[in-house]
């Protein structure tokens, strides 16, 4: 006898954020906050949180320990050389290559940077920012080796993030850890300051799955060039560098990429991805299934770095 499989419910939240359903894109005002705590609850300053309100991100040139670093540098080399790592689900290949390019929910497999990720100098900026406890939505590394290093084209994240995973609102922050140099040659974050407090609908219907070609080359929820060229030519281009152990947070609707890296210095980063607990997702706004539990959490909302 056959099952029949129900397709997937749309949400009952209002689509505050529509993307993918028109053929035009629009550029349309942020509807969320971006700060949502104050300077009295946490280590920011009022000078710092007006910065992130403003710019949509904020970088620290040495926010972790000598010690950190190289506690992570040598799980990222042991993690990389693993050959059966390539072959799980959480492992994002270079197209052209077997290079390994992403490893995901890193704070799950691995006890040294489950450690990283609820670092308390991290939760602690995480949680005032969105001014709640907060999870970790996601965690993975990125390594951009020297010579091929491909790179991440201009994103939000949250336009996924909603689409894709059904999170309501503004109200997540990821977190760029530098493990490596990130020289304004290798390929480092650039970022469209400003760019936060406008959202961009982008054009092309998700398709199914669509999470296992976009984690490799991403063209469907990526911006147009109309678009892209209007939010530079009003805000310009940022791209914080730093030594190892620099660390930027920035606004989950920002816009962002990175250039791909021809220089022989690799660049490896840790992100891990802050949700407020008040913002945990509901069905995705796409209507299709969600994507996996490694790359967008569904399921464990407790919160990150305890007490």
């Amino acid at each position: 006898m056959s099952t029949f499989t129900p397709a997937p419910s749309a949400p009952t939240t209002p689509d505050r954020y529509p993307s993918r359903v028109s053929p035009r894109a629009r550029i349309t005002p942020r509807l969320d906050p971006v700060v949502y705590g104050s300077a009295d609850q946490g280590p920011l300053s009022a000078h710092q949180l007006h910065f992130y309100e403003d710019n949509g991100y904020l970088s620290f040139d040495e926010l972790l320990s000598d010690d950190d670093i190289t506690r992570c540098l040598n799980e990222l080399a042991r993690l990389r050389a693993d050959e059966s790592i390539k072959e799980g689900d959480t492992a994002v290949i270079e197209p052209e290559s077997r290079e390994l390019r992403s490893l995901f929910a890193v704070h799950r497999s691995s006890e040294v940077l489950r450690g990283l990720c609820n670092h308390p100098k991290l939760v602690a900026i995480a949680r005032q920012l969105l001014g709640s406890e907060v999870y970790i939505h996601q965690s993975r590394i990125n390594y951009k080796g020297g010579f091929r290093g491909k790179e991440f084209y201009w994103h939000s994240d949250f336009e996924t993030w909603h689409i894709e995973d059904g999170l309501p609102a503004m109200r997540t922050v990821s977190c760029s850890i530098s493990l490596t140099p990130n020289t304004p040659c290798n390929g480092p974050l650039m970022i469209i300051p400003g760019s936060h407090q406008r959202y961009v609908s982008c054009v092309g219907e998700t398709p199914d799955n669509h999470y296992k070609a976009s984690l490799k080359r991403q063209e469907v929820g990526v911006p147009d060039d109309d678009s892209l060229t209007q939010l530079v030519n009003d805000f310009g281009i940022a791209a914080p560098t730093g030594l190892a152990g620099a660390v930027t947070f920035f606004d989950c609707n920002v816009m962002h990429g990175s250039n791909s890296n021809i220089t022989p210095l690799p660049r490896s980063n840790v992100f891990v991805v802050f949700n407020s607990v008040e913002n945990t997702p509901v069905a995705p706004f796409c209507g299709l299934p969600p994507r996996p539990d490694f790359i967008a959490e569904r399921t464990d909302f407790r919160p990150a770095g305890g007490h």
